[in-house]
């Protein structure tokens, strides 16, 4: 490189900053799509190691994407991608690398697949296992439209543990119609995969490609006449399964879908061969791509797990760096998990494949024999939990808040009608900050509340946690949950506290003025909030809630009645949240005249952000809760007179 200052600047992504549609890639020779992959996977490399996000996974997805894009022409041909942590490639070939430095920040690029941000994100990813179902909705809607284009749905292998998945290959293979999945095979997802299905998937991928023999076999039985046919067809299915190992495809061929594979994920001139291929067949196709995550980057490949999300680091260090600082509410439960099961022998732990993300790690090293992960399948974890607890057991299921919605019914079905005392943690309640709206926990307060038989809290500070976690180890009386927020609690609140009794909310402070009711996280801004409004001569009273349901009914009257005005303050939208729930109250007991404001988040899908940020937009910090405190006294001065 020249080192005149006037010379050009080599880049760093020659090819790829020319890609601003994936039909950019039908004019590059192989040779340049395979420099193509390795640019791709320099961008990550770069790019996430300055942002954050999900690492490990994209970089192991490169060429198939690549090899995906090269092979089918987009559009009209469409490409459904499950979960989102393996969509990087997808969006760098889809002309966003000028944008790829705002990735998961504030008013930036989306983590995940947002139909809004892009005419190739054609179905949002957010959750896993929904990429072979919506796949199957764009060929069904295809074939009803006339249309002739192909569908390809991308799964992770942990997505295809999910029962949702195998649902959409069943209903597939009965279909019988053009749609292509392809499975990236990667051992794992966040954590490493568990299960039959996976110790299946181990198997195949020990085993030759076979579909050369398959396919000379079937050549020959096609050409035979009708009734000689039909014999030949159970010959041939026979003897192609007698030269291979036995179970070499045949769940997917048994569910009426080709299996081919598996095939090295990294290979990218063989990945275009077996793509341009696929293209042209008809009927339900099943790829099986097998694929290293964190392909490229060493540390990450030899501990996948640890680099599936990564929060900006030193690419060259190769080192993720330990915030330091006050504990986490994930890392608290973890604690508080281990200590409840070493008292009690009856206690065990549950989670939906998110060890890590839920504190589990350390109890499934400590106690693995009472230790279950269940993998992505939130409805059986909640339905299991159920069995547990009947069984006598005590059952504590770690689960995030946005991924528990997905068993709404096992919990209301399995656990709260046969009032089983189940002990739900959910983790990540409220605005989780990058992973924006499908991850948020925004409706947890309204979807567990409206069920009977369910308990609800939410504690003020990690301390908390811990002492509602040791309360609800010896709650036998029914399902109780707690909600707890990503991240590190608020300090500055008093240190003192009351000890943890049912349906009894904890007061911080009395005041004359206007009583604020917070809950949870929203108890240190709300304390910020009253000390703000005393440098101004206002009175707040603070209380910590606590107990979402049941509500302590006579301290917030008592409190209400003396104060005349009240302020609720949650980390859930409005509708069936904690401030209908006190509104109702007080309408009950004749109160419904006292001026009353909830803040809440709003009724729309917040974006990602970090959560200062989108908290402040929302107006659930200290700043907004003394705005709303300064308007409910100036629209209730002729209800009360105001100092």
């Amino acid at each position: 490189m020249s080192n005149d200052p006037t010379s050009p600047v080599e880049s760093a992504y020659p090819i790829l900053e020319r890609i601003v549609h994936p039909a950019d890639l039908h004019g590059l020779s192989d040779e340049e799509l395979v420099e193509l992959a390795s640019e791709v996977r320099k961008a990550i490399l770069d790019k996430v190691s300055k942002t954050g996000g999900h690492f490990s996974s994209n970089l192991g997805t490169v060429e198939l994407t690549v090899a995906l894009y090269a092979a089918y022409t987009l559009p009209p041909d469409q490409v459904v991608w499950d979960t989102g942590h393996q969509a990087y490639p997808h969006k760098l070939l889809t002309g966003r690398l000028p944008r790829f430095d705002t990735l998961r920040k504030y008013k930036g690029i989306s983590g995940f697949l947002r139909r809004e941000e892009h005419e190739l994100d054609i179905f949002g990813a957010g959750h896993a296992g929904t990429a072979i179902s919506a796949g199957l909705g764009f060929a069904a809607a295809r074939d009803r439209l006339g249309a002739k284009h192909k569908v390809v749905a991308v799964t992770g292998d942990a997505a295809i543990c999910s029962g949702m998945s195998w649902e959409a290959l069943n209903h597939g293979g009965e279909l019988k119609t053009d749609v292509t999945v392809v499975l990236n095979d990667n051992r794992m997802s966040i954590a490493p995969n568990v299960g039959a299905l996976t110790s299946y998937f181990t198997r195949l991928r020990s085993r030759p490609v076979l579909q050369d023999l398959a396919h000379r076999a079937k050549d020959v039985v096609e050409r035979m006449p009708g009734p000689v046919h039909r014999v030949a067809a159970g010959l041939r299915h026979g003897l192609t399964h007698y030269f291979a190992p036995e179970d070499t495809g045949t769940i997917f061929e048994e569910m009426g879908w080709e299996y081919i594979g598996p095939i090295d994920g990294h290979d990218l001139p063989t990945l275009l061969e077996v793509f341009r291929n696929v293209r042209e067949l008809h009927g339900p196709v099943f790829v099986h791509c097998i694929t290293v995550k964190g392909k490229g980057y060493e540390v990450a490949e030899e501990d996948a797990r640890k680099w599936h999300g990564v929060v900006p680091f030193d690419l060259e260090a190769c080192e993720l760096v330990k915030a330091q600082g006050p504990i986490t509410y994930t890392q608290a439960f973890g604690d508080v998990a281990i200590e409840c099961a070493e008292a009690d022998p009856t206690v065990v732990a549950i989670t939906a494949a998110m060890p890590d993300g839920t504190g589990l790690t350390g109890f499934s090293k400590k106690l693995p024999d009472r230790y279950y992960d269940v993998g992505i399948a939130e409805q059986h974890a909640v339905t299991f939990a159920a069995g547990l607890a009947a069984g006598g057991l005590r059952p504590f299921c770690a689960i995030y808040s946005t991924f528990l919605q997905r068993a709404f019914d096992q919990v209301l079905h399995d656990v709260c009608i046969q009032n089983l005392p189940v002990r739900f943690f959910m983790d990540r309640a409220g605005l989780v900050g990058d992973d924006g709206p499908t991850h948020h926990g925004a409706f947890d307060i309204s979807y567990l509340t409206c069920i009977p038989n369910m308990r609800l809290l939410a504690p003020r500070d990690t301390t908390e946690l811990q002492e509602m976690a040791r309360f609800m180890r010896t709650f036998d009386q029914g399902p109780i949950a707690v909600r707890y927020p990503r991240g590190v609690a608020d300090e500055g609140l008093p240190e003192s506290r009351t000890p943890i009794q049912y349906a009894k909310a904890e007061v911080l402070r009395g005041g004359r003025d206007v009583l604020i009711l917070a809950l949870g996280s929203m108890v240190g801004p709300a304390w910020a909030a009253a000390q703000q409004l005393g440098q101004e001569d206002i009175d707040a009273a603070v209380v910590n809630v606590r107990w979402i349901k049941p509500l302590d009914e006579e301290t917030i009257l008592d409190l209400a009645s003396a104060s005349g005005r009240i302020l609720t303050v949650e980390e859930n939208v409005r509708t069936g949240g904690f401030g209908e729930g006190v509104r109702t109250l007080l309408a009950d007991k004749g109160l419904a005249g006292l001026p009353l404001r909830t803040l809440t988040l709003p009724d729309q899908f917040i974006e990602h952000g970090a959560q200062p940020l989108i908290r402040g937009d929302c107006g659930l910090d200290a700043k907004g809760i003394v705005s709303a405190v300064l308007e409910l006294l100036d629209q209730s001065s002729g209800y009360a007179t105001y100092r």
